[in-house]
C-alpha cells in the first residue's frame, strides 16, 4: 500500500468516526417529531453530503485495496441512502407542512441499524458490484455495450439487466453521483395519481442545474419509451412503473 493510499484511507475514517456525532444530533431532532426542527434537519443532511462527497472527490480514487474499497463503499451506500431519505423528508415538509409522525420513526429505526445495514445488506451489494467492476468479463461486456449505445447515436434503450440496474445505468452515464429507488409517499400522487415510485438523484456539485436537468430528461425518455408515465422534479423523478426500492 502506497504512502498517499495510507494517508487516504485514514482521513476516510476519520471522516467516518465524526459522523455518528451527527447521527446523534439527528435522532434528537428526529425525536421531537416536530416540523419546526427541519431547517436544522436539512442543515445536518448537508454535512453528511458534504463528507460523503468529499471522500468520494478526494480520498476513495486513491483506495486500491479491495478489502479496503469494500468496507468503504458499504458505509457510503448507507450514507447515500440516509442523505436519500432526510432529503425526502425534507422535501416533504417544504412542499406540504407536514410529514407522518411514523416517517420519524423509520428513520431513527434506519439509523439504528446501521451496522447491521452496513455489514449485511450494503456489503452484499457492494461485492458484487465490486466483482462485477472488476471481473475482465464482466467489465468487458459492459464497456462494449455502452460503447455501441453511444456509437448508435439514437434514444433507443438497450436492456442489460433488470429494470432498476437500467435506470441507475443511465443517470450515472448522465452524470448522476448517487441514485437511488424509494417507494413513493401517498402525498406524491397529487403530482402523477399513479405514482408507483420515486427515483431520486444527486450530483457531486449540487448547484449543477444542468446536469441534474440532463439526468431528468434521460430518464424521462427512458422510461416513457417503456410506456410508463413520468413527472421529472429539479432531483427526482416520479413515475408509475413499479421499482424495487433500494
Amino acid at each position: 500500500m502506497s504512502y498517499i493510499e495510507k494517508k487516504y484511507r485514514l482521513k476516510i475514517n476519520e471522516i467516518f468516526e465524526d459522523l455518528p456525532i451527527l447521527e446523534n444530533y439527528l435522532i434528537e431532532l428526529l425525536n421531537r417529531n416536530s416540523i419546526k426542527v427541519i431547517n436544522e434537519i436539512a442543515s445536518v443532511c448537508a454535512k453528511f453530503n458534504k463528507s460523503i462527497n468529499l471522500i468520494l472527490k478526494k480520498y476513495y480514487p486513491e483506495i486500491k485495496e479491495m478489502k479496503d474499497k469494500l468496507e468503504i463503499k458499504s458505509f457510503l451506500k448507507f450514507y447515500y441512502e440516509l442523505i436519500a431519505k432526510l432529503t425526502d423528508l425534507v422535501r416533504n415538509i417544504i412542499n406540504f407542512q407536514k410529514i407522518d409522525p411514523e416517517y420519524y420513526d423509520k428513520l431513527i429505526e434506519f439509523i439504528d441499524n446501521k451496522e447491521t445495514l452496513i455489514n449485511g445488506k450494503y456489503k452484499t451489494i457492494c461485492t458484487k458490484e465490486l466483482t462485477a467492476f472488476y471481473d475482465p468479463t464482466s467489465r468487458a461486456n459492459l464497456e462494449k455495450i455502452i460503447s455501441e449505445k453511444f456509437l448508435m447515436k439514437s434514444k433507443q434503450y438497450f436492456t442489460i439487466g433488470s429494470l432498476e440496474e437500467e435506470i441507475k445505468k443511465i443517470a450515472k452515464i448522465a452524470g448522476a453521483n448517487q441514485v437511488l429507488i424509494l417507494p413513493v409517499e401517498e402525498s406524491y400522487r397529487k403530482e402523477l395519481e399513479s405514482a408507483e415510485s420515486i427515483i431520486s438523484y444527486t450530483v457531486l456539485d449540487d448547484k449543477d442545474k444542468k446536469i441534474l436537468h440532463k439526468i431528468g430528461t434521460e430518464l424521462k425518455q427512458y422510461l416513457e419509451s417503456k410506456n410508463y408515465n413520468v413527472v421529472v422534479k429539479p432531483s427526482f423523478i416520479i413515475t408509475n412503473a413499479k421499482l424495487f426500492s433500494d
